[in-house]
């Protein structure tokens, strides 16, 4: 823990377009006097504030958000895969974080995902089936945090998932367009009769109810007896036995690196950012990115730049490429590998990097060198009436995980996020593969502190790899430029993929990429599927920002 200085109306939002970059400027910000939900689905942000008023806290609000992300937005997260998670506590002006992400099976291969000679086998192959499932780790986080900071019962928070599982609810044009992304699932008839209108890359119609009786099942049983059946009863055989007897790529998943998973609680890393505090999570996480590429920014005067123009997209992207370069070299699960993480942080050292930086030239030579994005992974972010917080990451991998849907959920295929070699530019990966292991996620739940050392900004984002260059933007537009958290949501993207800048296709950003590719950079138009949800605390009111790149919201009272 870290003490710190000092089916409802909200339905016919999904008729918002999925992914339409010029639909994002049309969004205004939410405000509310004492609460506040932003989530990935309009169904989870209502439950959770139903959560906030009949009592409960923003612990209590993130579980019951997360159980209806599970149903209505299958996709991208739910109890078959990992997460992170912060929670504030006003009262104690503390901030825990809680490590719930995926371990490798005991019985994993170090050449799990390289083929015969060697070589790294094609993605959407590895990803897969049984052998890219890792030991799911955030339903027990879920349950160790609200042991230490809920405040209602636990069968309290499943109740409007179980209605939504049993009752149904309208397919939205997202998960209906994500089917697509998923080619591999009709190798696998459970989730592709579940999910698919009947062929191969087409998802149900939109609108069209989806019930899910197994999920509702299974969630009634978590509800009414925690989570043992997960990790060492039923639910648990299920498990083992889907990731065993998968079609394809079978897995070594055992009772027992179920029964063993341990959920880590992490002391937080935090870095002074100009006036404020900004707190992330430690490694695993790629919170540690994020911090490096603010350190180095804080060497130059944004304030004289433009949000958008091309020396500021320059200078922030050299930033994280050089930020990104360290994560390749020294990142990985901190109980495996040695992590310098005040050298990493420390200011002279940043102030270093960032001398690498000049204003109209690419950093043509990374040491030690720089490391897709998949439509997957959901944020929540929650501030309750009493000030506490919550900013949630969670996932399952790529798109619908690996295919494998055991009693209603799909299980993740996270083994997917460790190098697939052992060595990456001729060194040791921190990132390889070992039993027991955490793979190196680009999740990075974060909150900032005030001056005054009081809560200011709860935010995070799914997107892959480019979670840290999502995150890093829009700190930049509220903490440089004065923008609210929502403008700073609607800014038009550009995320960092090893030697190249996407810029966000469709958007104003497109016309820079010669100004770029003059300046020595590799650029080039990309969907960037961002789902940023924040929320900013004024003096007297919150103000809350929800991406309309997906079909989320932000609520309050």
């Amino acid at each position: 823990m870290l003490r710190h200085l000092s089916c409802f109306a909200l339905c016919a939002l999904f008729t918002l377009p999925a992914h339409a970059a010029e639909e994002v400027s049309q969004r205004t910000a939410t405000h509310a006097i004492e609460q506040m939900v932003a989530s990935a689905h309009p169904l989870a942000t209502q439950a959770g504030l139903e959560i906030l008023r009949k009592g409960g806290n923003a612990m209590d609000a993130a579980i019951a958000v997360q159980m209806v992300l599970n149903v209505v937005e299958p996709q991208s997260s739910g109890i078959g895969g990992g997460g992170f998670l912060l929670y504030y506590d006003t009262i104690n002006a503390k901030t825990n974080s809680y490590d719930g992400r995926e371990t490798a099976p005991e019985g994993i291969k170090e050449t799990a995902f390289v083929s015969s000679d060697g070589k790294p086998i094609p993605f959407l192959e590895a990803a897969a089936g049984g052998r890219a499932v890792g030991t799911p780790g955030l339903l027990k986080m879920l349950w160790e945090a609200h042991k230490a900071h809920g405040k209602l019962q636990w069968n309290f928070l499943f109740d409007t998932a179980i209605q939504l599982a049993e009752s149904g609810f309208p397919v939205s044009p997202r998960l209906h367009g994500d089917v697509a992304d998923a080619p591999y699932l009709a190798k696998f008839p459970p989730a592709s009769k579940l999910y698919t209108g009947g062929k191969q890359l087409e998802g149900k119609a939109v609108d069209s109810t989806l019930k899910n009786p197994e999920l509702a099942a299974t969630l009634r049983t978590i509800a009414l007896q925690g989570i043992d059946p997960f990790y060492s009863g039923r639910i648990a055989e299920d498990i083992v036995k889907a990731v065993k007897e998968s079609p394809a790529n079978p897995g070594a998943l055992s009772l027992e690196d179920l029964s063993d998973y341990e959920v880590k609680e992490r002391e937080p890393i935090c870095l002074p950012y100009r006036v404020y505090l900004v707190c992330t999570m430690p490694p695993p996480s790629s919170g540690i990115t994020l911090l490096q590429a603010l350190g180095m920014l804080e060497k130059f005067d944004l304030q004289t730049y433009k949000p958008t123009e091309p020396k500021t997209i320059h200078v922030v992207s050299d930033a994280l490429r050089l930020a990104f370069a360290d994560r390749e070299a020294q990142i990985g699960d901190p109980d495996f590998e040695s992590i310098r993480v005040n050298r990493l942080l420390d200011k002279a050292y940043l102030s270093e990097r960032a001398a690498l930086i000049t204003p109209d030239k690419a950093v043509d030579t990374l040491t030690p060198g720089t490391a897709s994005e998949p439509p997957s992974t959901t944020h929540i972010s929650v501030v309750d009436k009493d000030g506490n917080a919550v900013s949630l990451t969670s996932s399952i991998e790529h798109v619908f995980g690996s295919g494998i849907l055991v009693d209603g959920f799909m299980l993740n295929n996270q083994m997917t996020d460790f190098s697939f070699t052992a060595y990456v530019n001729g060194k040791l990966s921190p990132n390889r593969v070992e039993p027991g292991k955490r793979p190196r996620s680009s999740m990075s739940p974060t909150m900032v502190f005030g001056p005054d050392g009081k809560l200011f900004l709860v935010i995070g984002s799914p997107g892959g790899q480019h979670i840290v260059s999502y995150v890093l933007q829009t700190l930049l537009g509220v903490l440089d430029w004065g923008l609210d958290i929502q403008q700073a949501i609607n800014q038009p993207h550009y995320a960092v993929a090893g030697n190249t800048i996407k810029l966000e296709e469709n958007s104003p950003l497109a016309q820079y990429r010669r100004t770029l590719e003059a300046m020595g950079h590799k650029a080039e138009e990309a969907k960037l599927n961002s789902g940023l949800y924040g929320i900013q605390r004024e003096q007297n009111f919150l103000t809350g920002g929800a991406d309309a790149r997906r079909e989320g919201t932000a609520e309050g009272n």
